[in-house]
Parts: C-alpha cells; structure tokens; sequence
C-alpha cells in the first residue's frame, strides 16, 4: 500500500536518484531523458513546490507504508498559459507494473479533488505506454497529435 509523503528538503535525494536514472527517465526520451537536479537547486525548487502557499503547485513522494521506500513521485501545477491543472507521476521503473502507478494515480486524483481542482489533465508522449495507465484510471482523451496525447479527467465531489 502506498500514501503521499509531502518531502523534508533533505529527503529531495530521492528525486535527485529519480530523475537521474536513466530506466525510469526513459518515457522522458523525447525530451532529453534525464533531468538534473543538483543540490543546489534544491532550495528554490522546494519553495516553489512543497511550500507553495497560492495552492498552483502540489508535490509528494509516494511511499511504501510496509517498507517506508520512496517508490514515485506525484505532482501537479497550474499551468497560467492554458489555465488548466497538469499532473505528473514518476514510478521507479523497477516497481513499474506492480500497481503502484494506479494507487498514486488515485492518491494524487484524491487529494487534487481535495485542493479544490475540478479536472485535471497530463500530456503525455504519444509513444508513451502509461497512457494506457492513466485510460484505466478514468482519464480521457481530451485530444492527440502525433506528439502527445492530452487527457483528462474530471474530478468530482
């Protein structure tokens, strides 16, 4: 069973290993793969995200509650030019088919819900496999191109 685990700026070290290893970055291939997250940066990001106080960006790990590991990362933000939610989810690509993307695709849909979102949407490329993922998950299409596939879903009360 997993649960959202709002992150300490300490504990950014998991997504510093996250985003650096290529297996799991490899949906990402189309937009460079890996994405570098130096400590340095660590401090800016964290406010922008974990402490945001205007509510347009949201940030947890997804943690095992059994063995207490990191296993993902979920998030979600305001994007100002297409006024819309997007959301995001990161699974260790070792525990990929395990369920752990569709329990943090539910917690993440959950606590959104929770935070006043009414729909939320990704973008995700179009060679991407969890899009099946999120399809399953109650999300639509919203529209596709040869690139991304924009989907959906409403979030009711």
């Amino acid at each position: 069973m997993l649960k959202l685990y709002k992150p300490e700026l300490n504990d950014l070290w998991f997504r510093q290993e996250l985003l650096s290893d290529p297996d799991t970055m490899s949906y990402n291939e189309k937009w460079g793969g890996t994405i570098s997250f130096p400590k340095e940066k660590w401090g800016s990001w964290y406010e922008q995200w974990v402490c945001d106080k205007e509510s347009k960006h949201f940030y947890s790990y997804l943690q095992d509650t059994e063995t207490n590991d990191f296993v993902g990362e979920t998030a979600y933000h305001y994007d100002e030019a297409r006024k819309i939610f997007i959301c995001d989810i990161i699974v260790l690509a070792r525990l990929r088919g395990k369920g752990c993307g569709t329990e943090g695709l539910k917690l993440l849909c959950g606590c959104a819900r929770n935070n006043g979102v009414d729909v939320i949407y990704d973008d995700i490329a179009a060679d991407n496999p969890s899009v099946n993922l999120f399809l399953k998950n109650g999300f639509v299409i919203d529209y596709q191109t040869d690139e991304i596939v924009m989907v959906k879903k409403e979030l009711k009360k």
